[in-house]
């Protein structure tokens, strides 16, 4: 421990550091205190800034416990993995099937923190570097490596989804430039409080000024978020579209056997059928609802499409379609006679759940999830997914994390948000924090949203992320709810992620000069 310059009376701080994560970790579902966020994060920074440049070891430690106690209670819903047996797998390999993957998303995210934690440490300790270039600083790069991870397999607890659903006001922002604009303003709040109080305790002059900047800060972002939140949808009846969604809840375990296969078919029939009868426009329905190659299941045993075909009720079906030797996860559009107009296949296949990268070394140790026994491929980052109501934006499951892909299908003309999961066997805690990501979409796109799952929470959204309807988890459901389709174009439609840029272009203009013109 000494050799690596950790020492045992650094204990108290090992403690903070890991307190600290722990407290951000209660903002998002299922506790959502959303208002810790803007203060979880002051006593990491203090710790990063503080730390002197010859124990830079510690700091790299101090980030490494506030990653794992954020992300991996964040993401700690992934234990729910676990019996794996009915995969044929032991119990003991189960276990050590679900505990990799914890420890390795929990890994993933800690990576960020460990590169924030670096960067900010040689940014504070450059010469000239005053507390408002270090604010500036730090929310550029926490910005950037968050954007970055945007670009990765793995990709969930950004600090923007800790405020949805409890604070609307500040999801709002993210109309100007993405969950990143939510992000930057956390960050930025938190180290303008860290750095008034280091300030305060080194009784220096600038406390006030940086207190009064945060407070202004807080004011203004949910000032703003209410401005837009109060916004009137002013939404027309021509564009009015009644929408069935059926929640099947038939476990994996029991939907991959013959048995389970036939239930999943007449489950998802009869709620077709029920719904029909609601004379909806029409009806959506989970991922991977229809548990078998479309091209064999369309042979076989054609009940649904021929359901449609009598009923002329279009529907949204999640199955799987063959790809040559492969597949693809997808959600086919089929119009009134049951043909298919559009097709969404799923762009983010959950790494070891439905692929597993570096195949030729964590093949043999962890098997596939996946419910069919060929290779699982990505869809298209550019598809459009067409429907008999228009252009609609498609998503499946997991890409309710990945932003920019709702963006840039609304930027395409998408109208409203489709949304097929399959949440199980996860416990309640992923379905709410599943939510929390399709309503930041929602407002983010100003798009109303149809989310069906096959155990909870399905449900509709409303562009101002206000839930207007949503399911009880691990029932069978039906429920019709009217959408409108809409065309208007967010700032964060148009331009994108605009924000990240300008504050990285800024903190490099600002420590050039700092370096030029030492304070």
């Amino acid at each position: 421990m000494h050799r690596l310059g950790l020492k045992l009376w650094n204990a108290p701080q090992w403690a903070i550091a890991l307190g600290s994560g722990l407290l951000m970790a209660c903002a998002p579902e299922p506790l959502n205190l959303w208002g810790l966020a803007w203060i979880a994060l002051i006593p990491f920074w203090v710790l990063v800034v503080s730390t002197p440049v010859q124990n830079r070891k510690c700091t790299l430690l101090y980030a490494t416990l506030w990653g794992m106690g954020y992300h991996g209670i964040a993401i700690s819903w992934i234990t729910g993995l676990h019996p794996l047996t009915w995969l044929g797998m032991s119990w003991i390999t189960s276990v050590i099937v679900t505990a990799f993957c914890w420890v390795f998303i929990t890994l993933w995210g800690t990576a960020t923190t460990v590169l924030w934690a670096w960067g900010m440490g040689r940014i504070s300790r450059l010469q000239g570097i005053t507390a408002w270039v270090r604010v500036l600083a730090g929310t550029a790069l926490w910005c950037s490596l968050e954007w970055l991870l945007t670009l990765t397999p793995l990709n969930w607890t950004s600090l923007s989804y800790t405020q949805s659903p409890g604070n609307l006001w500040a999801v709002h922002l993210g109309q100007l430039s993405g969950p990143l604009t939510v992000t930057a303003a956390i960050v930025a709040c938190n180290g303008l409080l860290a750095e008034a109080w280091m300030q305060w305790r080194n009784r220096a002059d600038r406390l006030r000024p940086l207190l009064l900047s945060a407070l202004v800060l807080v004011i203004s972002v949910h000032g703003l978020g209410a401005w837009l939140a109060s916004r009137p949808l002013q939404d027309v009846d021509a564009a009015k579209l009644t929408i069935g969604m059926i929640q099947g809840n038939v476990p994996t375990r029991i939907k991959l056997s013959a048995e389970g296969g036939r239930r999943a078919i007449a489950s998802y029939n009869r709620g077709y059928l029920e719904l029909a009868n609601q004379q909806v426009d029409a009806v959506l329905t989970p991922e991977g609802a229809i548990p078998f190659l479309w091209d064999v299941y369309r042979e076989t045993s054609s009940s649904i499409t021929r359901a449609i075909a009598t009923e002329r009720i279009p529907a949204w079906l999640g199955t799987f379609v063959s790809q040559g030797t492969t597949y693809t996860q997808s959600l086919l559009s089929l119009d009134q006679q049951g043909v298919i107009v559009g097709r969404y296949d799923k762009i983010k296949l959950v790494p070891l759940g439905e692929y597993i990268p570096l195949r030729s070394i964590l093949g043999g140790l962890i098997d596939r999830l996946s419910p069919i026994e060929a290779v699982m491929i990505p869809g298209s980052e550019h598809q459009q997914f067409e429907t008999p109501f228009g252009r609609a934006i498609g998503s499946i499951c997991y890409e309710s994390a990945y932003p920019n892909y709702f963006r840039a299908q609304a930027a395409q003309g998408g109208q409203f948000i489709l949304t097929a999961s399959n949440l199980d066997p996860y416990s309640e805690v992923l379905m709410m924090q599943h939510q929390a990501h399709d309503i930041m979409r929602a407002i983010e796109t100003d798009r109303w949203v149809a989310r069906a799952t096959n155990t909870g929470y399905s449900g509709f959204v409303d562009p101002h992320g206000r839930v207007v309807w949503r399911s009880h988890p691990l029932t069978y459901e039906t429920h019709a709810e009217t959408i409108y389709r809409r065309q208007t174009q967010t700032l964060y439609v148009r331009w994108g992620n605009w924000l990240t840029p300008v504050l990285i272009l800024g903190a490099i203009g600002m420590i050039g000069l700092a370096i030029v013109r030492p304070a």
